[in-house]
């Protein structure tokens, strides 16, 4: 009963007040005057793509639908009968801001006021048309005609815009709702993958476009691109329609091609994506804007799209957050030459032509120079804009090495605790006051468990998995032995090994008075007692303190002198019954995947590795359970949420190792939905989250969060298929935008932030610490080299800089670990224990690979191989590891397949 309650006030909060005033606010649209018309007449086109429905009276978008599949709309068509009021948008509408002479910016919208349009005249491919009068306010200065026309296959939405005064006019805003079927709300998970789709935006100006995908990952996908003077400026919340944003809904966006009306005002002082422009309109002088929709086979094809319809096509390897020290590969596809680049800020980014593809495709070296946001502008020569934002970071060492740093200094908790007791700790952090998070109304945030309070200690701990650092691991072994086992986690009779929700709890009545602080609403049911604090029913908070001592396990395995409190054993020991614990102290969420859930599978293979028989034998039992669970479910990634992006990293890896792949594909097909490639830092690899700065965020809204937990997560599910698919240049794309992503945020001194606000509002970092550990956590478990061949753009490496001289490929190695790589061409996965690779080397003649290993240091006298192939070595294997004594100087090996 317990659980239930718990469920049901978590999902509360999460939606803030939106939840519990969702079906109130569909209550109260319900109840509005229908003014879309929808009473009357459809008007239905088939078109050789499409199956276009509009309403008679408004001609917005009632339906659309691809020939191939009749049974899908792109389009909330299902509540067309509620949103047929004043103030709801759909797919047709126009939004504007408008200067005339002196005055200020007048906004002007299609959908405010919902007045019968009148028809135009027709033709072969001007399927409809209208003039919008009735549907704007009279004293608008500029009459708009709307046309949906046929351009081949695709289906075009068509706006011009005439000047009727006799006076210039400045349109400083215009922009096009894209209105497609994300409304989750009252749908099952069978119901949402069937029915409802994502979008992801390109915002990069005359290269721009939109990708919507099915939540099933299915085809076919919509790609919505510019056809005329449509480039994608900005991408702008429209937070004025009624529909309830919350945990089932994200809302609705506009493509915009003017913003400067919103950079004068609402924006004003946020540095945008794109520079904000604005038109001047001469009277009588018309223009016309243009989208055009056409249909991809599906996710991975909608870049062939892009080709097929000559829109300029960028890809970046690595990606488009670029480490300081990588010299990263630019290839443009485009039937225009370049005239020109700019770069800003000035100097920002280093950009030098390397020749051309065989297919005769573009390419350039980008390095990141400065620290910060970088966005390269393309000028072709036949007048097309394309502009890609890249973020550029420190070397990842660097990044890293700041980010241990700062854990364990401005966040090291050891201030006396008596009532929590939660010294010492890494404890949450406010990056705008400078201050540690003592005290929060969301007992979890200051409290230690949960993802909002775990969120620092987490990361600490799993920094030193790729970093170690003796000093802060002293610390760390201080938190485990003192605070994380008999505080936050305990062994009390039947909740043995049992996760508290919070060691923070609100009890004012209870505790010496001034303990709370008067400044802060306790008012919350976020603010539990003691007994909800202590309740050990919410399996979440088991993977945290897994990993923590899985981690410790490693360094002590597989080190000497690194930690000292407790024996190697100990830690795995600690790692498994963790693992129980959250099966039978957590067992009804425990049914759902878990986010870092991956670590059981980790556990599991150490358990074996160490032959712990007893113990692996169980876990793997239990874990076989939710797996077969899984395994009779459609879409067997679930959550407490009623659609989530968490659950599916667990899902995939347990359905993978028990072979289970349906599940597996069903599963990474979801991922990809909502986990896309694009010219984009902000966008590349950034799985979706939208509602996570409710709970763990200081400007708590419904967002989508760019590079949230989610990133790095579903990463590791990508990429491991890509070592299986290494054929498939797409999984590393995502995958290793997803990576990289996981560490974009992190400042220049180190703090790492729940996520980063997309709102045009912000574009910028959010000031508390919050969940980031379990992104963190992903980046650590996952981070490789990846060396691969592509047919037309050669020799490709994520995670080095690669150089080719006849025969020999090299890289050398620049991730934060240095202790993974994958050579492609050879299903080659080589990992290291202990030790760091310096360099690898493949002479694609002879086939042999060539590994440099860095050198001895006081902790890691050897270094201890794994290879995924039948290679022998001259050294003693060890725990199914080859032990390599390392030597004061790198040292080089041979690798030969037998």
């Amino acid at each position: 009963m317990g659980n239930i309650k718990y469920r049901i006030g978590f999902l509360l909060f999460l939606a803030g007040t939106l939840c519990t005033q969702a079906q109130d606010y569909w209550s109260r649209i319900e109840k509005k005057e229908p003014t879309l018309g929808i009473a009357e007449v459809y008007q239905k086109y088939s078109t050789p793509a499409f199956q276009l429905k509009l309403v008679k009276a408004s001609q917005t978008v009632a339906g659309l639908r691809s020939n191939k599949n009749l049974n899908f709309d792109f389009t909330p068509s299902d509540r067309l009968e509620i949103r047929d009021k004043d103030g709801l948008y759909h797919l047709g509408d126009i939004n504007l801001k408008i200067k005339e002479g002196n005055a200020g910016w007048k906004s002007y919208s299609t959908a405010a006021k919902r007045g019968t349009v009148t028809p135009l005249e027709t033709s072969q491919k001007i399927l409809a048309a209208a003039d919008l009068a009735n549907t704007l306010p009279a004293d608008i200065p500029v009459t708009i005609k709307r046309y949906y026309e046929t351009s081949g296959n695709d289906l075009v939405l068509r706006f011009v815009i005439t000047n009727k005064t006799a006076a210039n006019i400045e349109i400083g805003a215009l922009g096009i709702p894209m209105i497609f079927n994300n409304i989750l709300e009252g749908k099952s998970l069978n119901e949402t993958h069937a029915q409802n789709v994502f979008f992801d935006p390109y915002i990069g100006m005359d290269a721009g476009y939109l990708e919507v995908k099915r939540l099933s990952g299915e085809g076919p996908a919509l790609v919505v691109m510019p056809e005329e003077n449509m480039a994608f400026e900005a991408y702008r919340p429209l937070n004025d329609d009624p529909t309830p944003r919350s945990i089932v809904f994200e809302g609705f966006h506009e493509w915009m091609v003017y913003s400067k009306a919103y950079a004068e005002n609402e924006w004003k002082g946020v540095e945008q994506w794109n520079k904000p422009t604005s038109l001047i309109l001469k009277a009588n002088e018309s223009k016309s804007f243009a989208i055009k929709l056409a249909l991809s086979e599906g996710i991975e094809d909608i870049q062939n799209i892009l080709v097929k319809e000559e829109l300029p096509v960028a890809t970046s390897i690595p990606g488009y957050v670029l480490p300081q020290d990588i010299k990263s590969q630019l290839f443009l596809n485009y039937k225009s030459e370049v005239s020109s680049f700019e770069i800003e800020p000035k100097g920002a980014l280093q950009i030098k032509e390397d020749g051309k593809t065989v297919k005769g495709l573009k390419k350039y070296i980008v390095s990141g120079v400065k620290w910060g946001g970088a966005r390269l502008t393309i000028n072709y020569k036949n007048g097309i804009k394309q502009t890609i934002n890249y973020k550029v970071i420190k070397s990842e060492p660097e990044v890293i090495k700041d980010f241990g740093h700062f854990l364990t200094t401005a966040q090291w908790f050891d201030q006396p605790d008596p009532i929590f007791k939660r010294n010492p700790s890494v404890i949450s952090y406010d990056y705008e006051t400078k201050k540690q998070l003592t005290q929060d109304s969301r007992a979890w945030v200051a409290g230690l468990s949960d993802e909002g309070g775990a969120g620092g200690w987490l990361a600490a701990i799993m920094k030193q998995l790729i970093q170690p650092d003796k000093e802060e691991i002293k610390k760390l072994e201080q938190f485990v032995d003192k605070t994380l086992w008999g505080n936050i986690q305990y062994s009390e009779g039947k909740n043995k090994y049992g996760v508290k929700k919070s060691v923070f709890y609100y009890e004012p009545d209870s505790l010496p008075k001034g303990t709370y602080s008067k400044d802060i609403d306790y008012s919350t049911w976020a603010a539990w007692k003691h007994k909800d604090a202590n309740d050990p029913g919410r399996s979440y908070n088991y993977p945290h303190v897994a990993a923590a001592y899985w981690t410790l396990y490693r360094l002590a395995r597989y080190n000497t002198g690194l930690v000292t409190s407790k024996s190697w054993d100990w830690y795995l020991k600690q790692a498994y019954y963790t693992s129980i614990a959250m099966t039978e102290q957590a067992p009804y969420y425990a049914q759902f995947g878990q986010m870092e859930g991956s670590i059981f599978l980790y556990i599991l293979e150490d358990l074996k590795t160490e032959n712990l028989t007893d113990m692996s034998s169980k876990l793997e039992s239990n874990m076989k359970e939710r797996a077969n669970h899984w395994r009779a479910l459609e879409y067997p990634f679930g959550s407490e949420m009623p659609w989530d992006s968490t659950g599916q990293e667990e899902v995939y890896m347990w359905s993978d190792y028990f072979g289970y792949e349906e599940k597996a594909d069903v599963t990474l097909n979801a991922i990809l939905a909502y986990m896309p490639t694009m010219p984009h830092w902000a966008y590349n690899g950034n799985a979706r989250r939208y509602w996570d700065f409710l709970y763990g965020g200081k400007l708590s809204r419904v967002e989508r969060q760019i590079h949230h937990y989610g990133s790095s997560l579903n990463a590791i599910p990508v990429l491991k298929q890509y070592r299986k698919k290494s054929d498939d240049l797409y999984l590393l794309k995502v995958g290793y935008g997803g990576l990289l992503g996981g560490i974009s945020n992190i400042t220049q001194d180190g703090f790492g932030p729940a996520a980063f606000h997309s709102y045009p509002t912000e574009l910028r970092i959010d000031y508390i610490s919050g969940d980031y550990g379990s992104g963190f956590y992903g980046y650590a478990v996952n981070t490789a080299t990846y060396i691969t061949k592509e047919d037309d753009l050669g020799w490709l490496a994520f995670g080095g800089n690669i150089t080719t001289k006849g025969d020999v490929v090299e890289v050398k190695i620049t991730t934060a670990s240095k202790s993974k790589v994958f050579i492609a061409p050879k299903q080659l996965w080589l990992t290291l224990d202990a030790g760091t690779f310096e360099k690898v080397t493949y002479n694609t003649k002879t086939d042999e690979v060539e590994i440099t290993l860095n050198a001895a240091n006081e902790f890691t006298p050897n270094a201890y191989l794994r290879i995924n192939k039948d290679i022998t070595l001259p050294y003693t294997k060890v725990r199914g590891a080859y032990e390599i004594p390392l030597q004061k100087k790198s040292i080089q090996i041979k690798l030969q397949q037998k």
